[in-house]
């Protein structure tokens, strides 16, 4: 269980690879490397989304593929090519009136650490960087691209009263 005051998370940021999908890219000649998405993290983002959280994507890649992939879960903060993450987080955080209490951010690796000490609940998946795992509130059972945002997202939900509620709980 993550141990945080999860009453306060109104918002979720994730990195992409290593977090939202596994620590491998496929390498295609001619093609842009290929990334996965886990299904249970799409459908708690999703939901997250209709129970009224904001989530952001920041990410250092670029792939349109991310950002499709996401759009079709609703989400509307996908930030591709965040070369330095914390600018980006603390714009985002600032544009929506949150505070970085009332985040949690997952990351995975050292790209990720300024905004991981920064946020309220830093998170990160089982096979983070070392130096992350040191810095995180909760280290996730569960390896990157397996669900491990899943793993967050419905505890908050949980913890909140807001999860399994609703009709729209029950479909995409």
């Amino acid at each position: 269980m993550i141990n945080y005051d999860l009453s306060k998370i109104r918002a979720f940021a994730f990195d992409v690879d290593g977090v939202l999908s596994c620590n491998n890219v496929m390498l295609f000649e001619g093609a842009q490397p290929c990334r996965t998405a886990n299904i249970k993290d799409g459908y708690a983002m999703q939901l997250a989304i209709k129970q009224g959280y904001d989530i952001a994507i920041i990410t250092g890649g670029r792939s349109q593929a991310v950002r499709i992939r996401y759009e079709g879960l609703g989400i509307k903060d996908i930030f591709l090519g965040a070369g330095v993450k914390i600018k980006v987080f603390n714009t985002w955080i600032h544009e929506k009136g949150l505070q970085s209490d009332e985040v949690i951010y997952m990351g995975d690796d050292i790209p990720d650490f300024e905004v991981m000490r920064q946020c309220g609940c830093p998170c990160c998946p089982n096979d983070a960087a070392y130096e992350i795992k040191q810095i995180a509130r909760y280290i996730s059972p569960v390896n990157g691209g397996n669900g491990c945002a899943r793993d967050i997202i419905e505890q908050v939900m949980r913890a909140q009263g807001k999860w399994m509620t609703g009709t729209e709980a029950f479909g995409w």
